[in-house]
Order: C-alpha cells, then sequence, then structure tokens
C-alpha cells in the first residue's frame, strides 16, 4: 500500500484516524502496531515475518544491553545485535548483486555462471533496519532508555508513516512521544495541509514528468536534447517524488500527535555538495554522520584519516541506496567531491565563484551524480554521459520525441520554478499558494482516480 493510491486515501487512512481517536491512550500504540503491520502486509503479507522478527530480535538485545553494567559484555551485545540485522539486510539486498558480481568474474576467466535462486527485496527494508541499528546503538550510548514495552518499541520500528521510505529517524527522538504527545485540531489541521502539499508534489509533478525521464534512460542512443532533458526531468522527478513522501509522512504523523523533523531544506538551492548533504535527505545525513562517520573516527584522527571516513561513509551511503556499482559509484562521486571541498576550504578557506555560479555548479554536479543514480547499469550511464556530451546528435531522437509534450514541458518548468521560489514562498509564509491547496488536492485525487498509481522512487531501496 502506498499513500498515493485510493485504497488508502478512501479506506485505510480514515479507519485508522477513526479507530484511532476512538481509542483509549493507553491502547494507542497497539492500535498503531496493528494497522502499521496491516499496512506492510498489504504488499506481501509474508515479509511480515521478517519485520517482526527483526523487531523482536532487537528489542531483546536492547534489553540485554540496558541490563547489562559490564562495557565489554554491552559492546559484545550491541555487535552482536548490529551485525545480525545487517546479515539480514545483507542477504535480501545484496545477495543478487553478489552472485552477479560473481558470475561475471567467472566468466571473464571462461568458467560457467552459478545458479541461484534470486532473492527478492522487501520493501522498506533498508529503513526499518537502520531504526532498528540507531535504536541499539542509542541504548548502548544510554542516549535513552531502552523502550518500556514490546509493543511500543515494535510500533516505533512499523509507525506506517516512516515504515517504508523514511524518514530515518533516531529512536531517541520518539522515545517520549510514545508516552507522551500532543493531539490537537491544529496539528491536526497542520497535518492535513503538509500531507496534501506532499500529495500534490507526488502526483501533480514527480508522476508527470516521470514519462520524459523513462524515455530518454532508456533510449538506445541518448542525443544531446534527450540526455540533458531526461538528467534534468529526473532532478525534478527525484526532488518532487521523494520529498512529497516526506512531506505526506510528516503530516501524516503529526494527525496523531508525532512530530517528525523536517528531511528536506531547499537543497537545490545549495552552494557546494557539503551544504547540500545537509539540506537533502537530512534524516538520513544525519544518521550517516552519527552511526557511520563518528564510529569510524569522524575527524578525531587526522586530516588524511578524516578524508577516509568521508569517502567511505559515502561509499556506504550509496550502496545503502541499492545493490548496484552505479550506486557505488554515486556514492563515491558525492565523497570525492566532499573531500576536495574540505580539502580547499582547509587549505585556501574562501571559494573563489560569487554565490549564484556556486549554485550552478553544484547543481551541475548533483545532475551528474542523478545519472549514475537512476541508470539501470553502467552502460545504460554511459550512455547518458555521451549524450550529454553530443557523441549520438543534437536533437531529440524518435523514441524520446513522442513524449516530449507541451503539458509536460509546462509541469517540469513549474516543478524549476518551484524549487527555486520556494526559499521566497517560505519567506511569506505560503500565503500565495494557500487559497490554491485544497483545489490542487482534489484535482491530485481526480488525477490519480484517473490512473494507475506509481510507487515513490525510494520504496526502492
Amino acid at each position: 500500500m502506498v499513500f498515493s493510491s485510493n485504497i488508502f486515501l478512501f479506506a485505510f487512512l480514515p479507519l485508522f484516524l477513526a479507530c484511532y481517536y476512538l481509542t483509549p491512550w493507553r491502547a494507542r500504540s497497539a492500535l498503531i502496531l496493528t494497522f502499521s503491520w496491516a499496512f506492510y502486509a498489504w504488499w506481501r503479507p509474508d515479509f511480515l515475518a521478517l519485520l517482526v522478527g527483526v523487531t523482536s530480535v532487537s528489542y531483546a538485545f536492547a534489553l540485554a544491553i540496558g541490563a547489562s553494567d559490564e562495557q565489554v559484555h554491552r559492546h559484545r551485545l550491541l555487535t552482536a545485535g548490529v551485525t545480525l540485522n545487517l546479515l539480514a539486510l545483507g542477504y535480501f539486498k545484496y545477495a543478487n548483486f553478489g552472485i552477479d558480481s560473481f558470475n561475471v568474474a567467472l566468466n571473464a576467466l571462461g568458467f560457467n555462471a552459478i545458479e541461484f535462486t534470486r532473492v527478492l527485496l522487501p520493501i522498506g527494508l533498508s529503513f526499518y533496519i537502520f531504526h532498528a541499528i540507531s535504536y541499539l546503538v542509542d541504548i548502548y550510548r544510554r542516549e535513552a532508555p531502552p523502550a518500556r514495552n514490546f509493543v511500543d518499541f515494535a510500533a516505533f520500528i512499523a509507525l506506517f508513516p516512516h515504515l517504508v521510505a523514511g524518514p530515518v529517524l533516531r529512536y531517541h527522538l520518539l522515545a517520549e512521544q510514545f508516552r507522551s504527545r500532543t493531539h490537537s485540531l491544529g496539528n491536526f489541521s497542520r497535518g492535513c495541509i503538509i500531507f496534501m502539499v506532499g500529495f500534490c508534489k507526488k502526483v501533480l509533478i514527480a508522476d508527470s514528468v516521470a514519462p520524459l525521464v523513462e524515455a530518454a534512460f532508456s533510449a538506445p542512443l541518448p542525443t544531446l536534447a534527450d540526455a540533458w532533458l531526461g538528467a534534468g526531468a529526473y532532478t525534478i522527478q527525484l526532488f518532487f517524488d521523494f520529498s512529497g513522501y516526506t512531506d505526506m509522512a510528516i503530516g501524516l504523523a503529526l494527525m496523531i500527535g508525532f512530530v517528525f523533523p523536517e528531511n528536506f531544506n531547499d537543497p537545490y538551492v545549495s552552494r557546494s555538495i557539503t551544504e547540500f548533504w545537509k539540506r537533502w535527505h537530512m534524516s538520513l545525513s544525519n544518521w550517516l554522520r552519527e552511526y557511520l562517520y563518528v564510529s569510524l573516527g569522524g575527524n578525531r584522527k587526522g586530516m588524511l584519516r578524516t578524508y577516509i571516513n568521508l569517502f567511505l561513509t559515502m561509499l556506504l551511503g550509496g550502496l545503502w541506496h541499492g545493490a548496484n556499482w552505479t550506486f557505488v559509484l554515486w556514492g563515491a562521486w558525492h565523497g570525492g567531491i566532499l573531500i576536495l571541498e574540505r580539502f580547499w576550504e582547509q587549505r585556501w578557506g574562501k571559494p573563489l565563484l560569487p554565490g549564484w555560479l556556486r549554485v550552478i555548479k553544484t547543481m551541475l554536479l548533483v545532475i551528474f551524480g542523478w545519472v549514475l543514480f537512476r541508470a539501470t547499469n553502467l552502460a545504460g550511464a554511459a550512455r547518458m554521459f555521451e549524450g550529454m556530451l553530443g557523441l549520438h546528435g543534437i536533437g531529440f531522437s524518435p523514441p524520446v520525441a513522442w513524449q516530449v509534450t507541451p503539458d509536460r514541458l509546462m509541469v517540469l518548468a513549474l516543478g524549476v520554478g518551484l524549487v527555486y521560489a520556494m526559499p521566497w514562498l517560505k519567506r511569506q509564509g505560503g500565503s500565495y499558494l494557500r487559497y490554491l491547496l485544497l483545489p490542487l488536492f482534489l484535482w491530485a485525487v481526480a488525477t490519480l482516480s484517473a490512473q494507475s498509481f506509481t510507487p515513490f522512487l525510494y520504496f526502492q531501496f
């Protein structure tokens, strides 16, 4: 089940909200857990067992860590708990990738490939594994006490607004909200507004430019026009798809009193890749910094080690997004740029370019990275880069030209405009769009009802 579907909008959500507000406080965590497990099982009921297993194992290890006063024993328990979670992630997410890569090597050496049954990736696995790991580390660091009961912890892991595509939440930020949170008409109304904004982003913009992206990245020999249109359209699609999902998640949580942290802060106006990662998918950036970069040593062990830690963090962050060499290179691309930016700042301090040119430079670097992120394989990414250099011609190719319609170009232009008008609109309090929101939302619902839904892009990670 996804947020942008009729079954969610007109059946699941109204039923959940009605039951939630009719349920006494002491039973609300159990209600959240029941509905969240039903939400997850809607896709594949059998994979609910994996979610319950990860939850149970992490809960048990956290109790043992919290009850132990011996540091060595606590560290061993943490290591065992994190390892079990990573083994589950490794098997379901990377088994196919590992065996495929091994078979390529075997074929290159003249040996027969290994036959195997492909492993199906459970939806949202990466996100709830990260939530489980953050819980174990928070308990180990004594940043939060273990959950008072299994239901509260299971509800944190399975909380349906963030279950399948984030934001990536740290347990200690929500632990207190499970004990006490504010329910009010104001919070509920704000949650509805944020949800509607995210829904419009997804349906009216991201889904509208998706055919341009698919046509360009599927073209056998993309031209200059194909490649740049496809890369630019994907840059807009990904932003409005994922920020739209995040808005919907934050809005849904606020409807029931939970306050999620901000996940996007106008990332496409960044003046450096360093700033970009402080604005894009902020919950993931914070998670990687707190639980990976700091654990590797951060910047505490000299300049060279800092550079290595930065690169490894982004490399593993890229691999977390998907089991494909394109994601590895995407992580390496961003990690290498982060190192160069830190080196420049430490060596010379002030940037050479004025602010507006630095925004353009950063966006070009981001777009090149998104090509790797979107391409299905390295050969596809190479074709797109060749197209961006004009090696396959200039004008639109026939496979792409028929998808380039005035309405899609208009939506693409609107998306670009909104990206760079958003900071100004926020300063104005959104007053200019407030009166348009309800008709836009109704339009988006009508659009959704007239076509089949498209899943959120981050569901695949």
